[in-house]
């Protein structure tokens, strides 16, 4: 009998589950309502698009972000080996090229000949069978799919906002007042430093606090998530809030005076070509209008062209300690997985992570195999442990970071403590890749296909 696994949405989690489960000689349906239907946020027809930023964050290996990518390459990660294919220059961090890193991820799913892309919107859940499915629509499920799940959990879907930073064109910038650098001259520099002297400062922060915003409707909560606040809800919690985060001036020196700005906007590379980028930090709810006027008091943003606008959408995820196995099955279902952002983890990566387990999981169960959860010593099982572990009232989505990864079991020094997480996760990661035969599977099956 064929083994087949139905997988709903094409983003991040849905495309890296597909991979994972056709490297395993699974017959994959991957539904994506695109181009029939788009969310408030997507514009593109390409698979895994990134709506936010372009930036999967530092690729130290030991920090908790770095150590979840170094896993997933050592799991056999498509996207992760489309973000190294498709990077740009971004100092310790690891950015991506958007449009290439989409069509890279697009062309290498739909080459795949245990893969179907099937353009579509799926408005609800399929009944149970014997044949896997796997939801990974993300935080932005369309309302049919969202009133299915909402019918299976039997609770109201928590929800938070999210908002995307503005992007500009290189072309329309100051260089004469920009300098390029990293943060203590770390690398080489590929930040573009907007420097700020402390009037400037004053006079955007004083226009920011009484520029319009976009206003929430009524039936609207207003709950942000804490690591990726809007600038005006960063404003309003005090007048230096900004110089304390995205725009920290800390390990920068402006050639032109040989100091420290008083405050700095960071630009990041969005594309190869170098025409486009990324307003580090500056997610924002200001009207459209608004946010012409304001990001020109940015001294090297005067004439400045925006290629994209800031703008804030409602992202919706479950309360997974309630309602997922450790496995990223449902209690009620155990055919049926969640994967991604919807799950309750936030950042790309993270999503990613989940799309992998749970398309790992989902070809073990079409396969006869029991399905598996990864050491909580890792950075993946760590991810796990939040999802399934926490006071249900008190759920929120998390990064990853070392303070959901199980102790250490003896007193380090923290600047060792990174290293110490990273060697043990390995370790770890690796017994376990050989002990349950994950690492030769996807290995010689994924690279039979590609």
């Amino acid at each position: 009998m064929s083994k087949k696994i139905t997988i709903i949405g094409g983003g991040l989690a849905g495309c890296e589950a597909a991979w994972q489960a056709a490297a395993r000689d699974c017959h994959v349906t991957l539904h994506e309502m695109k181009p029939q239907k788009f969310s408030p946020a997507h514009k593109s027809r390409f698979l895994a698009e990134l709506v936010c930023s372009n930036s999967f964050r530092s690729s130290d290996l030991h920090s908790a972000i770095g150590l979840l990518k170094e896993e997933m390459r050592r799991t056999g990660s498509l996207l992760m080996a489309a973000a190294d294919k498709t990077s740009v220059p971004a100092g310790k961090a690891l950015a991506v090229d958007r449009d290439r890193f989409a069509e890279y991820i697009t062309k290498r799913i739909d080459a795949h000949p245990l893969i179907s892309v099937s353009r579509e919107e799926i408005t609800e859940i399929p009944p149970a069978s014997k044949m896997p499915v796997i939801i990974a629509t993300g935080p932005l499920t369309s309302s049919g799919l969202a009133e299915s799940l909402l019918e299976l959990t039997g609770r109201d879907h928590l929800s938070f906002y999210d908002a995307i930073a503005p992007i500009v064109y290189a072309e329309s910038l100051d260089m004469g007042i920009i300098f390029q650098a990293s943060r203590y001259d770390d690398g080489p520099g590929d930040y573009l430093n907007c420097p700020m002297n402390e009037e400037e400062y004053e006079h955007f922060i004083t226009e920011l606090k009484d520029a319009e915003k976009v206003p929430l409707k009524s039936f609207e909560k207003k709950k942000y998530f804490e690591g990726c606040l809007p600038i005006e809800v960063m404003v309003d919690r005090g007048d230096n809030t900004l110089r304390f985060g995205p725009m920290k001036p800390v390990g920068l020196t402006d050639p032109r005076t040989g100091k420290t700005p008083f405050a700095v906007v960071q630009l990041r590379k969005e594309n190869i070509e170098n025409t486009l980028y990324n307003m580090v930090g500056f997610q924002t709810k200001l009207t459209y209008p608004e946010q012409k006027r304001i990001f020109s008091l940015i001294p090297c943003m005067k004439q400045a062209g925006l290629a994209r606008l800031g703008s804030i959408h409602r992202n919706t995820f479950i309360c997974s300690p309630e309602v997922l196995m450790p496995s990223l099955q449902f209690i009620k279902r155990p055919d049926l997985l969640l994967a991604g952002q919807i799950t309750g983890v936030e950042g790309y990566m993270e999503s990613t992570a989940m799309g992998l387990l749970a398309g790992l999981n989902a070809a073990r169960l079409a396969n006869g195999e029991n399905p598996v959860v990864p050491p909580l010593v890792t950075a993946m099982g760590a991810l796990i442990a939040h999802l399934t572990n926490r006071d249900v009232k008190h759920f929120q989505p998390s990064n990853i970071n070392f303070g959901l990864f199980k102790r250490l079991g003896k007193k380090v020094p923290k600047r060792f403590r990174g290293e110490h997480y990273a060697k043990r996760a390995l370790e770890s990661l690796e017994k376990w890749l050989e002990t349950e035969n994950i690492h030769k599977k996807n290995r010689s099956r994924g690279n039979k296909h590609s």
